[in-house]
């Protein structure tokens, strides 16, 4: 295809794609506008497959024509100049969205400086910058309303706490990353207890792993749980629900389940099944706290069970329907997910089925993405999109460099996840792509 006609396929991408998420939107109302101040019927939606598969089109398109329209100089320095999450830090430690829900015709910058206890003018510059990526609006000159992007950053948003893992703990990592690939003691280690973002913490004497650290944390440890909730919204993983035939099925084992991201949503939702959540005794404490606050009936009707389960030492309970492993294999390196995978197959019965919910990497090289799409029904990229959809799917190897900077873990293709899982004695069965993350559903070999 000549460069010009290829520029023309990706302007026909861009309006397809942007169309179809318009459709998509009408269907639950009005479309939604930039400075809106309340969120969209479909920003809760639980399956949202069909709007994500349309956005993954449309942000690969995008960033395609414009790196390859703009000069190289412009898309470089771009690369690097980022301090959202620097001015995103800001807000979301000082509850700034909170503030501005008791003012929705705004506030000026010298007001709310005075809440918080910021020097106006370095405030406002933070705020302009937010405001110009999409999040909050300037409704006035300095003075400052929410949209329905900023409304994210609310407390009681478990997004908001995802958020805050990576301003915080992941961007320490970030910050001596460097340093770790070239210190000779390190470099060529896999050892989660080293990952980057232990090494930055280490300095304070810190030892162990992420989750030793957070162990030790009531605070820390509470903040993640919630903030893996908060998954459900940012990868669409609710999505599941509605594309798995869970209604075919009595029992599911929620395996490192935590306070029940996944499984809560399920109780509510297929009352048929029989759930139990499997994770460490001080996430499970928790866990009991909110499943008695918001869905007792669960409780009531013994339709939800706690079992205390370290998967690196102990066998899940044997037997169940479907084992589902969300966000949980991409957390640890090659060794220790091979023993959490060897362990679980100890647990299978002869129609078992496990579901491991994770990102799968996609291959840029178009010939192994399309052989991929044959045997296994993975969607590839229309062209003339790179065949991995491009800057359409960056979040999944952005969450690969945050399980390296955090847990010294990955992100893996799906050749990386074949190769796991029959070693472990699992044997792939179907590809169920939700458009952000897939789900690999496996039997007993």
């Amino acid at each position: 295809m000549a460069n010009k006609a290829k520029l023309e396929a990706l302007l026909t991408l861009i309006n397809t794609s942007a169309r179809d998420a318009i459709a998509l939107y009408e269907q639950y109302g009005d479309v939604p506008a930039i400075d809106q101040m309340e969120p969209h019927p479909l920003d809760n939606a639980v399956d949202q497959v069909a709007l994500k598969s349309a956005v993954r089109i449309l942000e690969g398109a995008c960033a395609q024509i414009c790196t390859t329209l703009a000069p190289p100089a412009h898309t470089a320095i771009n690369l690097v100049q980022v301090y959202d999450y620097a001015c995103v830090r800001v807000a979301a430690r000082e509850n700034i969205t909170d503030i501005l829900l008791e003012y929705p015709k705004g506030i000026h910058i010298s007001e709310l400086s005075k809440k918080i206890n910021i020097e106006p003018k370095k405030l406002a510059r933070i705020m302009r910058l937010l405001a110009t990526r999409g999040c909050y609006s300037e409704v006035d000159m300095d003075v400052f309303a929410n949209n329905r992007l900023s409304l994210i950053l609310r407390a009681d948003n478990p997004v908001k706490y995802m958020i805050m893992l990576h301003v915080d703990a992941v961007a320490k990592g970030a910050s001596v990353f460097y340093e770790t690939l070239k210190d000779p003691k390190i470099a060529y280690s896999y050892e989660p207890t080293i990952a980057p973002t232990m090494y930055a913490i280490n300095k304070n004497g810190t030892e162990g792993t992420f989750f030793d650290w957070m162990a030790r944390h009531d605070g820390q440890r509470e903040n993640y749980h919630t903030s893996m909730r908060g998954l459900n919204g940012i990868m669409g993983s609710l999505a599941v629900l509605t594309q798995f035939p869970f209604e075919k099925f009595s029992t599911v084992v929620d395996v490192g389940g935590g306070i029940g991201a996944f499984s809560l949503p399920l109780a509510k939702m297929h009352k048929n099944v029989k759930i139990t959540i499997h994770d460490l005794p001080e996430a499970l404490v928790q866990a009991r706290d909110i499943w008695a606050r918001e869905c007792p009936e669960a409780l009531a009707e013994k339709r939800v069970e706690f079992e205390d389960l370290n998967f690196f030492e102990q066998v899940p309970v044997k037997g169940k329907d479907i084992y589902y492993l969300r966000n949980i294999i991409h957390d640890w390196p090659d060794h220790e997910s091979a023993l959490i995978l060897s362990n679980l197959r100890k647990a299978l019965g002869p129609n078992s089925r496990v579901l491991i919910h994770d990102y799968v990497l996609r291959q840029l090289s178009r010939k192994q993405a399309e052989v991929e799409a044959s045997q296994l029904g993975v969607v590839v990229a229309p062209e003339p999109l790179l065949a991995n959809f491009g800057v359409g799917n960056m979040r999944s190897y952005q969450q690969d460099m945050t399980m390296l900077l955090v847990h010294n873990a990955k992100e893996r293709t799906l050749q990386d996840c074949l190769t796991l899982a029959t070693a472990a004695g699992l044997k792939l069965e179907k590809v169920w792509d939700l458009a952000e993350a897939c789900v690999l559903e496996y039997s007993a070999a």
